[in-house]
């Protein structure tokens, strides 16, 4: 059920405030974020220390650990805020897609504030809430805005058509861009997370040192596929017996990320063309890439469009986000019940706002 939103009046005329809680994969977060999407406070527990010696994310570590952490991550929060719960007009959390023992962690302490404050709880979708991050930070980004969503598990094309009204033109069809780049980095016993270990080390090298062929959809489509490009970076790994200390390594990582990246921007241009966009938006993890953000605001200005990215602790999964997609709910008069009865749910669908 939601009910249209009274507007505040004589002593209780101070901005609404808005808790967003985030654990859909392996960072436990809460943000305070007033309605004027003013960040009071925002914090972000990291869980790579403890993924690191697997190389990747263990579900079932990562939801025991949001167990662990959530209770201290929003009270935090709120220290660093200067408010109490009390304060806080509506909860904000993300019910999917993720890993879903980890969404289960937030989704329930969510519940548990909504109904203990009887206060609204506003259910955010993960995809939604990175393409919405943007308002943090710039919030009359002109629509319809494209964007571009590359993280870990997601590569996809969205047309924001009116803030809250999204709907998605193009995805990956196998592995995800951020994937992609883990894979290579853990391949090459480089570190975890990878995207950033390749970031900094192709940054001394030279692109287009290998040669990597971009992969092209047979029915026209922007939709991405990176698996070829993973397949044959790991070719040239072991035809070139490339490690962690050989000479080549910069270079090779240079041209592995020049192709991701030139996969990426060359899709999102189609769809330029084709829909005439007033905008456009990069958000994810990815979007931190160096590379990536360079020539995506290249491609815009290309294309004479302004451009929006969010700052690098607004890409990765963060709390913030969430909250600020609640926000732009409630600027619409959208007011929710506390709901005790919504679910988490692991994979993408239809974006929900």
């Amino acid at each position: 059920m939601t009910k249209k939103s009274r507007p505040r009046t004589g002593a209780d005329s101070r901005p609404a405030v808005f808790l967003g809680i985030e654990t859909s994969c392996d960072e436990t977060s809460a943000a305070l974020l007033t309605e004027d999407f003013e960040v009071l406070g925002s914090v972000v527990l990291s869980q790579d220390e403890i993924h690191a010696p697997y190389g990747g994310i263990v579900p079932e570590l990562a939801s025991r650990q949001h167990i662990r952490s959530i209770g201290y991550v929003v009270a935090e929060c709120l220290t660093r805020s200067g408010r109490t719960l009390s304060d806080v007009d509506g909860f904000a959390v993300t019910q999917g897609p993720g890993l879903i023992g980890s969404l289960l962690v937030g989704l329930s302490f969510a519940k548990g504030l909504s109904y203990c404050f009887q206060k609204p709880l506003y259910p955010v979708d993960h995809l939604s809430a990175h393409i919405h991050s943007v308002l943090i930070e710039h919030p009359s980004i002109p629509v319809p805005a494209l964007a571009l969503l590359v993280s870990g598990g997601h590569t996809s094309i969205f047309l924001m058509r009116e803030k809250l009204d999204v709907v998605c033109l193009a995805k990956t069809r196998d592995d995800a861009a951020g994937e992609a780049l883990d894979k290579i980095a853990k391949f090459l016993d480089l570190g975890y997370p990878g995207g950033p270990v390749i970031d900094r080390i192709a940054a001394e090298g030279t692109a287009g040192t290998f040669p990597f062929s971009l992969p092209q959809m047979s029915d026209g489509s922007a939709d991405f596929s990176f698996s070829g490009l993973k397949t044959a970076a790991v070719r040239l790994i072991r035809e070139q017996e490339l490690n962690a200390g050989h000479a080549a390594l910069p270079d090779f990582l240079a041209s592995f990320q020049q192709a991701v990246v030139d996969a990426l921007c060359r899709n999102t241009k189609k769809l330029i063309q084709k829909i005439r966009p007033r905008s456009l938006i990069l958000v994810g993890g990815v979007a931190r890439n160096s590379m990536l953000r360079r020539d995506f605001l290249s491609l815009a200005e290309q294309h004479n469009i302004p451009a929006a990215i969010p700052s690098p602790g607004y890409c990765t999964d963060n709390a913030a986000m969430v909250a600020a997609l609640a926000v732009e709910q409630y600027k619409q008069g959208r007011r929710p019940d506390p709901a005790l009865d919504l679910n988490a749910y692991s994979q993408f669908q239809d974006l929900r706002t």
